[in-house]
């Protein structure tokens, strides 16, 4: 690396964020630690993290479910907005086809 001129990256600039927003909902917690699941399509988890790239950053929307704990379904995109949870919901339901009633939580 040193012969070619290059070098690692070490660390991004942060921006100091000290502007209040408005207050997070918070939901009641209905898993209550209890992760083992004896019925797959019983519970699904949720999750979305921010992925930098070159371009820019992206936003990625994930679908567990805890009996199998593999991912159901998935999206990705440019904002946080309600179409890329959706859009991983879809993917979910297309791919598991849940006959009855589903608990999804984040």
């Amino acid at each position: 690396m040193r012969t070619e001129g290059l070098q690692a990256q070490r660390g991004y600039k942060r921006k100091n964020n000290y502007g209040g927003g408005d207050l997070s909902t918070v939901v009641p917690n209905l898993l209550n630690r209890e992760f083992n699941v004896e019925k797959p399509n019983t519970v699904w988890v949720t999750d979305i993290t921010y992925i930098r790239t070159q371009e820019g950053w992206l936003f990625l929307a994930v679908i567990i479910d805890l009996f199998s704990r593999q991912v159901i379904g998935w999206s990705m995109g440019s904002r946080i907005n309600t179409d890329l949870v959706l859009n991983a919901i879809t993917m979910a339901c297309w791919r598991r086809k849940p006959k009855g009633e589903v608990t999804s939580w984040k």
